[in-house]
């Protein structure tokens, strides 16, 4: 499974982050790993410099072998939490497609 991680110029990034990201990607889609190809995650600070409630994103975009790429966004205060959030919302999508593609 790739990981590849994105962010705006607001995000401080490097190495941490990626890290953080890739570890987290690992734990959280362990049991689909063998059908996991890549994951994508695009974290921005949607106001910038003005600061604000829930204002960094985190999409993130899975691809599973043979089928199309699906995404989900998480916004939240803090880039970890949004972060976290994202990760949660895609758990819980690979594994309703997973279930439906094994009913089929």
């Amino acid at each position: 499974m790739q990981v590849l991680v994105n962010h705006d110029h607001n995000i401080e990034g490097g190495e941490s982050l990626q890290n953080y990201v890739e570890n987290l990607m690992f734990d959280v889609l362990h049991n689909f790993r063998d059908q996991v190809t890549r994951v994508e995650v695009h974290v921005a600070d949607e106001n910038g410099h003005k600061g604000g409630d829930d204002d960094l994103r985190c999409t993130m975009e899975v691809r599973l072998r043979g089928l199309k790429p699906f995404a989900v966004t998480h916004h939240d205060k803090n880039i970890h939490a949004a972060i976290d959030g994202a990760a949660d919302r895609i758990n819980r999508s690979v594994r309703k497609t997973v279930q439906k593609r094994r009913e089929a």
